[in-house]
């Protein structure tokens, strides 16, 4: 049931106090979880430690939003690409390739899916992996995760 009192989740604190870290020590931080919203929204917090980003994908069911909160940030989205910085957001349909690129050494931001979907143990997934990520590894993670890789990263 979601939560209907509301609730605080203070800075660089997780929903559920876990602890999501990609491989290169950049936390994933869930503030708004899909057991809250009955799966209608999911928002995370990302701190880059290191630049670069996922493979251009489509998402078969969210749209996603970014909201740059530091650093500078390279996004593709369809055939445009994007130099976003603080206070910049971009909204991505369902089905739109699209991939985002940190630039700079530090970068962070505020993401959202909505319906949430499983974006939320796609992550977890991806923080339990002690290794980086093979292309088939990926592409079958993005897959049970509603998600399908449609191109490379993008090149800076």
């Amino acid at each position: 049931m979601p939560d209907k009192k509301g609730f605080v989740i203070k800075k660089g604190k997780n929903r559920f106090d876990e602890k999501t870290m990609l491989i290169n020590n950049s936390p994933v931080d869930l503030k708004v979880s899909t057991k809250d919203t009955d799966g209608t929204l999911s928002i995370s917090e990302y701190t880059g430690f290191a630049k670069g980003g996922p493979p251009l994908h489509i998402h078969l069911y969210q749209d996603e939003i970014f909201y740059i909160l530091e650093g500078e940030h390279l996004f593709q989205l369809g055939d445009k690409q994007y130099h976003l910085t603080a206070g910049d957001s971009i909204f991505i349909p369902r089905n739109v390739p699209h991939a985002p690129a940190q630039l700079s050494d530090k970068g962070k931001y505020l993401f959202f899916f909505t319906p949430s979907g499983k974006m939320e143990d796609f992550f977890r997934t991806l923080g339990e992996l002690k290794r980086p990520v093979s292309s088939e590894d990926a592409k079958t993670i993005f897959e049970a995760h509603d998600m399908k890789i449609v191109g490379p990263p993008l090149s800076f």
